[in-house]
């Protein structure tokens, strides 16, 4: 079976073409490949596959072998493959998924080659039920080792909790904290999480724990959550946000014209091979 490995902002995962390939079991298959001793080593497995509904189909497994909705990082890539080789050649391309169909803007380098893509990921989701979150509203306050944190709840096709914290997010102690809030029972499809240090109104550092996964480089929608959540404490205005992640930079901007999350980064091809086990 052939794949691509691709990484955006350093969330690399499994790419599998389902034009061509055929994948028994998506779930099995992640948890196997994605180790990174013993597999091709990845933050999951995503298929690329043929859509009734739009340009191309993603379907995302975490290591754990758990689907996920959606993935900012990983729908830049599949655009960038799908354009790059040729199956879908447009400058706006659409892509279903479970969070519902999500389009790409393409910008290209002088060899006609996907660099930067823009995702339109939708409105912001707010509503408790809906995130979900146990909660009257999607303002949380929880604990964990004898210390406090005010958690701001958004779903961008899949729930995500925000926090911000008054130190140096790399000196925060991520897995130790992520484990405990990602299973909380204010969570009933668990909750990725994410820790943020706000270095100006435009400028935010994040670190996310994702749940099924780990702490990752990078997290498209958590990076879309964080700024949502920035904006609704009045952290941030709404207007173009620079999220800085372990992996690179995210520019991300909550519209007020259309009420939409804009994001902008990079999408890149690390090699491809082939899985024979």
């Amino acid at each position: 079976m052939k794949f691509t490995k691709m990484q955006g902002c350093g969330n690399d995962y499994v790419y599998i073409n389902c034009f061509e390939e055929k994948v028994n079991d998506p779930s099995e298959l992640s948890k196997t490949i994605s180790d990174r001793h013993f597999g091709i080593g990845s933050d999951g497995l995503v298929l690329i596959c043929p859509s009734s509904e739009a340009d191309c189909r993603m379907r995302m497994f975490n290591p754990d072998g758990s689907e996920s909705e959606m993935c900012g990082n990983a729908v830049r890539c599949v655009a960038k493959y799908v354009y790059d080789r040729n199956l879908v050649h447009k400058k706006t391309i659409s892509v279903e998924t479970l969070a519902g169909i999500k389009y790409i803007d393409v910008q290209t380098d002088k060899n006609d080659r996907a660099v930067m893509l823009t995702v339109d990921m939708g409105e912001p989701i707010l509503a408790p039920n809906e995130i979900p979150v146990v909660s009257d509203n999607n303002f949380l306050k929880l604990s964990a080792f004898g210390k406090k944190f005010d958690f701001t709840c958004v779903s961008m096709g899949n729930p995500h909790a925000v926090t911000f914290i008054d130190t140096p997010v790399k000196e925060f102690d991520v897995e130790k904290y992520g484990k405990v809030f990602e299973t909380d029972e204010h969570f009933p499809r668990k909750a990725n999480i994410e820790f943020v240090e706000v270095i100006d109104s435009t400028h935010l550092k994040m670190r996310v724990w994702e749940r099924g996964t780990g702490e990752t480089l990078a997290c498209g929608t958590g990076t879309c959550a964080t700024a949502v959540a920035a904006c609704l404490n009045k952290i941030c205005p709404r207007e173009k946000i620079e999220v800085e992640l372990l992996g690179g930079k995210l520019i991300i901007e909550w519209k007020e014209s259309d009420g939409r999350v804009y994001m902008t980064g990079p999408a890149q091809f690390s090699f491809d091979g082939e899985w024979t086990r």
